[in-house]
């Protein structure tokens, strides 16, 4: 890895399953490091997913060394309670990012979706399948969330200045 490489971890915030991706940007060139989720159980107590969530973030920032994070905003117009628990998951997300301290950027929807597939409408399975193309990638992230974290980290690479 030269001086020039940046680590970007993308994190999409979510109750059940947080979606992680990391990417690494060197100038033009953007590479495909790891991929994954993190899933909690509903058989668990609410603050017990959100510590797991808590730990599993600190996990992956200390394993891949991240130059910045980006996190995916919350857009919710019909589920107040999926809402609240989604923010709640979201804000131990940036708990994390800031215990460890990390510079995050945070996008939303449609920011995202504009700049990986070029159209603010994109549904999950355009979003995968850019991820795939711009990574060269053999098969779209699974779960969707992985994909869709790929996708944070990748809208951070076109747009942060620190990055270029």
């Amino acid at each position: 890895m030269s001086k020039s490489n940046k680590i970007i971890l993308g994190l999409d915030p979510g109750f059940a399953d947080t979606g992680w991706g990391v990417i690494d940007k060197d100038g033009a060139s953007i590479k495909f490091v790891a991929t994954g989720s993190i899933q909690t159980s509903k058989e668990e107590e609410f603050v017990n997913r959100l510590e797991i969530i808590y730990k599993e973030v600190d996990k992956l920032i200390k394993k891949y060394r991240p130059d910045i994070i980006a996190v995916e905003k919350l857009f919710f117009a019909k589920n107040v309670k999926t809402a609240l628990d989604v923010g709640q998951a979201r804000g131990v997300l940036l708990l994390s990012i800031i215990k460890n301290k990390k510079e995050f950027l945070e996008f939303t929807p449609l920011q995202i979706k504009q700049a990986v597939c070029a159209n603010g409408h994109a549904n999950k399975r355009q979003v995968g399948l850019m991820v795939k193309t711009i990574l060269n990638l053999k098969a779209v992230p699974k779960p969707d969330d992985a994909a869709d974290a790929l996708a944070v980290a990748i809208t951070a690479s076109f747009f942060n200045k620190k990055l270029v």
